[in-house]
């Protein structure tokens, strides 16, 4: 049976009429719909088609326990935030989501409050602190703080080789919701270019660079998980990020201050900064009342 144009759609369309599923067959149907229809609208040739999928290939290949490849794929396209968007939708006041990013690894070492856990990575030393509230303001006790960034230089510590992780760890909330701790001071930083990723960002005449944040990820009984973004005010790059994870509300002012008593009483010989920001969760009926 000879087949072209929309009768070839519409018979990969229908082959998945057989799946057990509804999401699936909903999700594939739409897929090629759409594919096809990317396919006509550029007139894609072959050799475009079998770039494409060498692309891919190499993209995968680039991809390792430590570096997910086709993740920062998802993130310079900005489908990570689409999805972001479409998945975690907050109620007012509810800290905003944003992209999970590559860097994420099970089992970070835990941390009382105020620890540090910088494990010396480069980098100017910086108080992180705030309070895990629910909507009304109340605190969250117990809520599991999940937090992980770059050194003064740029690299994750999965990045280097390095005695034991660094700038990563994660901690549980006291009984007022106060979580705090030791870090460096986040700079702006490119997302790693020398992959497929970096190829599609040069062919785009766009940049690699990220502004300066920190990442967490914060959960608690009954509420909806929160994965974001504390990005730094005054960064040159907050409006060109290259995976459009940037949100106004995520914004915080990183304060320097000159060498002696931090707030926490830890003495310091050198300048250091802090920030004050708080996490809100929303609960999961509030959440899925939107």
């Amino acid at each position: 049976m000879d087949l072209a144009g929309d009768e070839l759609t519409d018979a990969v369309v229908a082959s998945f009429d057989g799946s057990t599923d509804e999401r699936t067959k909903t999700v594939l149907s739409a897929l090629v719909r759409h594919l096809h229809a990317f396919a006509r609208e550029v007139e894609l040739t072959e050799e475009e088609w079998f770039t494409g999928i060498d692309f891919l290939t190499r993209t995968g290949h680039k991809s390792t326990g430590t570096r997910q490849e086709f993740v920062l794929l998802s993130d310079v396209l900005g489908l990570s935030m689409l999805t972001v968007g479409l998945g975690n939708k907050k109620p007012a006041g509810a800290t905003q989501s944003t992209v999970f990013g590559p860097f994420f690894v099970e089992g970070s070492p835990e941390i009382k409050l105020g620890d540090d856990l910088s494990n010396g990575a480069p980098g100017q030393p910086c108080l992180v602190s705030g309070r895990v509230l629910d909507l009304q303001g109340n605190p969250i006790s117990k809520a599991l703080v999940e937090t992980w960034q770059a050194d003064e230089d740029g690299f994750y510590d999965v990045q280097k080789d390095t005695d034991g992780p660094q700038n990563r760890g994660h901690l549980t909330t006291d009984a007022e919701g106060n979580y705090s701790f030791w870090a460096v001071r986040p700079v702006a930083y490119p997302i790693p270019d020398d992959g497929p990723v970096g190829e599609l960002l040069r062919a785009g005449g766009r940049g690699p660079m990220r502004p300066a944040h920190i990442h967490f990820m914060v959960t608690a009984p009954g509420f909806s998980r929160l994965i974001t973004h504390v990005f730094a005010a005054g960064d040159e790059h907050l409006h060109d990020d290259a995976v459009f994870g940037v949100k106004d509300s995520l914004i915080a002012e990183f304060t320097e201050h000159p060498a002696g008593t931090a707030p926490d009483g830890r003495e310091l010989d050198q300048p250091y900064s802090t920030v004050q920001y708080d996490l809100v969760l929303a609960t999961i009926e509030e959440t899925r009342s939107l």
